[in-house]
C-alpha cells in the first residue's frame, strides 16, 4: 500500500495540495519534511500528538522529517482557529516553553537513525529578519486579496467585533517564509499540519511558486474529534490531557486513554497505533465480539503510553491501575504507588506512630473515608473496609510497621472506589 493510500486509510488525512505530484515524489525517493508548532505552553498535548504521529509514520517509510519550533512566530500568534488573540508571550516563558517542548519531540521521533529528524527554531531566521526585507521578499508576492480569502483571516474579519490585529494577519507571511526558507536551507518539499493550517501551508506553497523556487506540498490531518463533534484531548472536566508527566501523570493519561468510548477507540487506535490495518481490523474483530473486556481500549491506552512515556511508566501506570481495580500490592514500591498521589487524597502519619500501633477505625476516620469512627466500625462489619486490597474484619485492629503495602505507604479503601494513601514519614 502506498505511504498516502495508507495514512488516507487510518483517517490522517483531511487536505493535500497537488496529491499525485506528490504520491510521486514520496515513491521517487527520501523526502524532506517539517512540522510546526508554536510553543504556547511548555508541553504538547494529546491533540499535538496527532501530527507528530504523521512525522513518524513518514520517518519509518523513509523520509527526513524536520521539527520546527516556533520561537519568532509564537510572539506572534497565529490566527488560525481562534475567535480571538492569543496573549503574547515574554521572551523567558518562550524560552522555557521551547526547551520544553524540544525534550519531548527528541522522545517520540529518531534523531539519531538513518533517517534522522532535524530540529530547528524559527527564531534563528525570523529574528535577523528586517520589517524592510519582509515587505521586500515576502509581502510583495502574496496579495492582501490571496491572504483575507483565506479562512482563518476571513472568519476574524466578520467578526466586526474582534476582527483581527496587523501582527496576527502578519503571521501567514512569516509561516509561508518559514517553508521557503526550509526548502533552500534543507531542501524541504513538504508540509504537514492540523487541518487548521491549511491558509499558511498553501501560502508557503504560493511563496516558493512566486520566486520561482522548487514545488512545494501541504498535507493536513483533520481535527481531532469524538463521535458526538466535541474536540478530544481534554479530560471531562475541560483540561489538557498533556504529554508532559508533570502536568498530566501516565497513570491518568493512561487512563484517560482506557477510557475512551466505543463510538472512538477504534479510530484513534488508527490514528495512534503502529500496528498493520490488518492486525488492528483483526484486534477489533476481538473487540467487537465482547466490548465489555475492552481489548481494543487497553490496546490504545498501552500503546501510546508506552510510545510518550516508555516502557518503565507504562509499567508503573498498570500497577497503579491493578491497585485501582483492587489487585495486589505484591511486588509494588512507592514509586509504583507514586501515580496515585496525585489522583486520590492522601495524608501523613509518623513512623513512630505506626510502630506502636494506629487503630484501624482511628485512622479510617482520621483519613476522611468515614465522618466517625462509629461509621468506621459499622462499615468494617459490613465488610467495606480494605487495607492494601484486603478486606479487615475488626475495627479495633492495631496497624503497624507490618501492614506497610509498600516502603512507605498504606492503601485504605472504603467500599468498592473510595481510596486514601498513607504515607508514613520519619
Amino acid at each position: 500500500m502506498h505511504l498516502l493510500d495508507e495514512l488516507e486509510a487510518r483517517g490522517l488525512i483531511q487536505d493535500v495540495t497537488n496529491r499525485d505530484a506528490l504520491r510521486e515524489r514520496l515513491s521517487a525517493g527520501p523526502v524532506t519534511f517539517y512540522t510546526g508548532y508554536d510553543p504556547t505552553a511548555p508541553s504538547l498535548h494529546l491533540g499535538s500528538l496527532y501530527q507528530v504521529v504523521v512525522q513518524a509514520r513518514l520517518q519509518r517509510a523513509g523520509h527526513r522529517p524536520i521539527v520546527l519550533v516556533g520561537g519568532a512566530t509564537g510572539m506572534v500568534g497565529d490566527p488560525s482557529g481562534r475567535s480571538d488573540e492569543r496573549n503574547l508571550l515574554d521572551a523567558d516563558t518562550l524560552a522555557q516553553n521551547v526547551a520544553g517542548m524540544r525534550a519531548q519531540l527528541s522522545r517520540l521521533l529518531d534523531f539519531e537513525g538513518p533517517h534522522a529528524a532535524t530540529l530547528v527554531n524559527n527564531a534563528d531566521w525570523l529574528g535577523t529578519l528586517g520589517f524592510l526585507e519582509v515587505l521586500r521578499d515576502v509581502g510583495k508576492h502574496l496579495t492582501v486579496n490571496y491572504m483575507i480569502a483565506k479562512d482563518s483571516v476571513k472568519s476574524r474579519l466578520e467578526a466586526a467585533e474582534r476582527g483581527i490585529s496587523y501582527t496576527e494577519f502578519s503571521y501567514m507571511l512569516l509561516q509561508a517564509y518559514d517553508f521557503l526558507h526550509l526548502a533552500r536551507a534543507h531542501g524541504c518539499r513538504l508540509q504537514i499540519g492540523g487541518s487548521d493550517q491549511w491558509g499558511n501551508i498553501t501560502a508557503g506553497c504560493e511563496l516558493s511558486r512566486k520566486v520561482g523556487g522548487p514545488p512545494l506540498y501541504g498535507l493536513t490531518t483533520p481535527l481531532l474529534l469524538d463521535a458526538s463533534g466535541q474536540k478530544m484531548g481534554k479530560t471531562s472536566s475541560g483540561l489538557r490531557v498533556w504529554l508532559d508527566p508533570e502536568r498530566t501523570s501516565p497513570y491518568a493519561f493512561y487512563q484517560h486513554l482506557w477510557n475512551t468510548a466505543d463510538a472512538d477507540v477504534e479510530r484513534l487506535l488508527h490514528v495512534y497505533s503502529f500496528r498493520p490495518l490488518d492486525e488492528l481490523a483483526a484486534l477489533f474483530a476481538e473487540h467487537r465480539a465482547a466490548p465489555e473486556k475492552r481489548a481494543a481500549q487497553r490496546a490504545l491506552a498501552e500503546e501510546v503510553t508506552r510510545w510518550v512515556h516508555g516502557e518503565d511508566a507504562l509499567r508503573r501506570a498498570l500497577a497503579a491501575s491493578e491497585v485501582m481495580f483492587g489487585g495486589s500490592l505484591e511486588s509494588l514500591s512507592d514509586a509504583d504507588l507514586a501515580p496515585l498521589l496525585s489522583e486520590v487524597p492522601s495524608s501523613e502519619l509518623s513512623r513512630a506512630e505506626l510502630e506502636r500501633g494506629v487503630e484501624l477505625a482511628d485512622l479510617l476516620a482520621r483519613a476522611g473515608l468515614v465522618k466517625s469512627k462509629g461509621a468506621a466500625r459499622r462499615l468494617v462489619e459490613q465488610g467495606g473496609v480494605y487495607v492494601n486490597n484486603l478486606r479487615r474484619a475488626d475495627a479495633a485492629a492495631r496497624l503497624d510497621l507490618a501492614d506497610l503495602g509498600t516502603e512507605t505507604m498504606i492503601v485504605l479503601r472504603a467500599g468498592k472506589r473510595t481510596y486514601h494513601l498513607v504515607r508514613v514519614r520519619g
